[in-house]
């Protein structure tokens, strides 16, 4: 179990170095445990550089495997060795980088402050990504996606709205429909894509727009359209503050913009880990104590 826990280190670091420093051993002590490992499967796992090592095609599906193996081999472990009912072990946590910056920090540090044994990996990744096959315990994402063996939990109510600077809007007539857009310069969330759909009245409307920027990553997205760069569909969780002072306004308040949802994908198998359930309980805990902050309505 040592060589494949520190196979599953070093694949999920991607060196040598990184992995004996989280492990406490010397690199030729990791490179001769994945040598061993490798002549023991007799496969090659990786492939090394003088900088970086990555996983080969075989490496990467035992890699999933391996993950999971450890996983379960730890949560066993924990079973048996704690009887005072606190939760111990890693996590890892996928999250959206705004996500993770403006609502997520002050949630990890609080489950940790309360979970002394716990020790949580956070990565921020701004794309749909399998849990399942990159060893992570809990991908949150606010983009629709459907996995193989992974489970959605819905966490929040995500609500977009359609944004622009003052300045935007000054230099052109704005728009009083959804279908005026097409003749505007807009600023795409991929996750969100280019066909925008909104509520009015008379029911959904759909309008495809063709972007002047299109970007993964909120943070740019709010940069640009306070910039006077075009309009963007923002949530109200990123756009709020900047709506509050002035430095955005929202546009065609009449037509709503479809919400979604952050929801938390779990590889199926690790949802009845205590550690696991615990984070995802601690997470909409904390949303549902956010509903109706704030509004901007």
């Amino acid at each position: 179990m040592t060589h494949v826990r520190t196979f599953v280190a070093a694949g999920r670091l991607g060196s040598f170095t990184e992995t004996a420093r989280e492990l406490g051993v010397v690199p030729s002590v990791v490179a001769k445990r994945i040598g061993q490992l490798e002549e023991e499967l007799r496969t090659r796992l990786f492939e090394r550089t003088t900088r970086r090592v990555t996983l080969t095609e075989a490496g990467e599906k035992f890699f999933v495997k391996a993950s999971n193996l450890v996983a379960d081999f730890e949560q066993l472990v924990n079973s048996v060795e704690r009887d005072d009912g606190q939760l111990v072990g890693h996590l890892r946590v996928m999250a959206p980088t705004t996500l993770a910056t403006q609502q997520l920090a002050p949630v990890f540090r609080s489950f940790l402050l309360e979970h002394p044994r716990i020790t949580l990996e956070v990565s921020l990744v701004d794309r749909s990504a399998n849990p399942a096959e990159r060893g992570f315990d809990i991908a949150i994402s606010g983009r629709a996606a459907t996995y193989e063996g992974v489970v959605d939990v819905p966490l929040c109510p995500v609500r977009p709205l359609l944004c622009a600077a003052p300045s935007y809007l000054a230099s052109r007539p704005p728009p009083t429909n959804p279908r005026d857009l097409a003749d505007h310069s807009c600023l795409v969330f991929s996750a969100t894509g280019t066909t925008w759909r909104f509520q009015g009245a008379r029911g959904v409307q759909s309008v495809d727009v063709t972007p002047r920027l299109l970007v993964d990553e909120t943070g740019t997205l709010l940069d640009a359209a306070c910039a006077g760069l075009g309009l963007a569909l923002l949530p109200e969780y990123v756009a709020g503050e900047a709506l509050l002072a002035g430095s955005l306004q929202n546009v065609l308040p009449d037509f709503s913009p479809q919400e979604n949802w952050f929801k938390a994908y779990v590889p199926r198998r690790r949802l009845s880990i205590a550690r696991v359930k615990a984070m995802l309980e601690w997470l909409d805990a904390h949303w549902a104590k956010r509903q109706g902050v704030l509004d901007l309505k």
